[in-house]
């Protein structure tokens, strides 16, 4: 899932257009070493590569305190999520030491960049820090910080879904739905798509729909994977594809299959949809008057139970990693000691971005800006969740890409099981050549 981004505050940028010109001179010092020189001097920056974010964006406001701390100077880069990945493409292939801690998408691309030898090994800095306490990191976005064995990131940011409804329509029908099948219901008695409201909205298209409908897999009791072969024909898959399926295109906008976040979530903001369900992480959109209408009616519930359960995804969306080639890996592990340890991260849950530790999820001081049932639905997410929304592979978007193409026949209204058989099939070839890769 994806979650909202800002640009850098005035203060925050013009710390990091200071601290980007001290980058670009202490590159020479960094490239005079090279690789197996002597350790940079104490002008040398410690440079962290983040997304262009909320949490990025409270802790570069709060970088000169982490500054005093060590006694270097840090770089912030912040880019957009695609431009992140494309730099770390280019730098670590050349084995550049030009970046030392990394900001990364967990799911996304650990397995790949352990794959190439991109991220440091963080276990023995994890387990031998008890003042960092790795333990009281929530169970499910703890797991996917591990790649074959090792800890290679640490979770700073961590996602839900959650089911976003109109108080004023649902309310007075007996509140929002607490299984899937009471929510089609709902969903199809409400939709008036000759009027132009809809049941239901969300994401349809084939590659984008694939980490929310991940939620509504497992609660049906699927996976994408048993055992390392495909599962996504399996009964419980397919009644999943179905079910989300009729959903769109009994109750949802026409054109679904084309709507990602940034089609769907307009619709609802705009008071045009009874249900929407999406990332807990950008409930914010929808009580700004400047891009929302449904600011005073609008209510928050947990996933809705399928016959499994509700069991919704629990991700770490952003985590914080080290550069294996970093030459200041020390300095590094102190910055995400610092920015991912207890303190900090109550502090900036507080201010409603959701982190991974339980101690901030157990203090109701870190919830007070949530809205009372968000926080409620967040915490029983955090409880359930499952640590995945996307299959665990090296090329996650060519997955997505097939795992989403019952999904498009479903919203189609076409027959399901033919078409994830076939994909199925794909999905089962493609998963033989990801493993022969990953243990190439």
């Amino acid at each position: 899932m994806s979650t909202s981004s800002q640009s850098v505050s005035r203060r925050s940028f013009g710390r990091l257009a200071a601290a980007t010109a001290i980058a670009a001179g202490g590159a020479s010092l960094l490239s005079a070493c090279g690789p197996g020189g002597g350790k940079p001097s104490a002008d040398t920056p410690l440079r962290v590569m983040a997304i262009n974010h909320v949490w990025s964006q409270a802790i570069a406001d709060r970088i000169e305190e982490f500054e005093d701390r060590i006694k270097r100077r840090v770089s912030i880069t912040m880019l957009t999520a695609d431009q992140l990945s494309n730099s770390y493409n280019v730098k670590l292939n050349a084995s550049g030491t030009d970046v030392d801690v990394m900001m990364v998408r967990a799911l996304q691309e650990q397995l790949l960049f352990a794959h190439n030898g991109w991220l440091a090994d963080l276990t023995g800095y994890v387990e031998g820090d008890a003042g960092f306490r790795w333990d009281d990191f929530q169970e499910a976005p703890r797991g996917r910080s591990v790649t074959a064995g090792k800890v290679l990131s640490v979770p700073v940011v961590t996602e839900r879904p959650a089911l976003y409804y109109r108080r004023d329509i649902v309310e007075p029908l007996g509140g929002p739905p607490a299984t899937l099948d009471a929510m089609l219901d709902m969903a199809l008695d409400l939709s008036d798509r000759g009027n132009g409201f809809f049941g239901y909205v969300g994401r349809g298209q084939r590659n984008g729909a694939v980490s929310t409908w991940s939620s509504f897999l497992f609660s049906f009791g699927g996976a994408f994977t048993r055992d390392g072969r495909s599962a996504i024909a399996e009964r419980e898959a397919v009644t999943a594809y179905e079910y989300y399926g009729r959903l769109l295109h009994e109750a949802g906008p026409p054109g679904a299959t084309n709507m990602s976040l940034e089609q769907a979530m307009p619709i609802f903001a705009q008071g045009k949809a009874a249900f929407y369900i999406d990332a807990d992480a950008i409930y914010t959109s929808f009580l700004d008057p400047a891009v929302s209408t449904v600011q005073e009616t609008v209510g928050f519930a947990p996933f809705p139970a399928g016959p499994a359960g509700s069991k919704p995804s629990n991700v770490p969306s952003w985590s914080l990693g080290i550069n294996e080639f970093s030459r200041l890996r020390d300095d590094a592990w102190e910055f995400i000691r610092w920015a991912a340890g207890p303190e900090m991260s109550a502090e900036i849950q507080a201010l409603g971005i959701p982190g991974a530790r339980e101690s901030a999820w157990s203090d109701p001081e870190t919830l007070a800006t949530f809205p009372s049932d968000l926080a409620d639905a967040m915490r029983q997410g955090t409880q359930d969740g499952i640590g995945a929304d996307r299959p665990d592979v090296l090329q996650v978007g060519r997955a997505r890409d097939i795992v989403g193409r019952p999904l498009v026949a479903g919203i189609l209204g076409q027959s399901v099981p033919g078409v994830a058989r076939d994909a199925d099939a794909e999905f089962a070839d493609f998963l033989v050549r990801d493993n022969r890769h990953r243990e190439s």
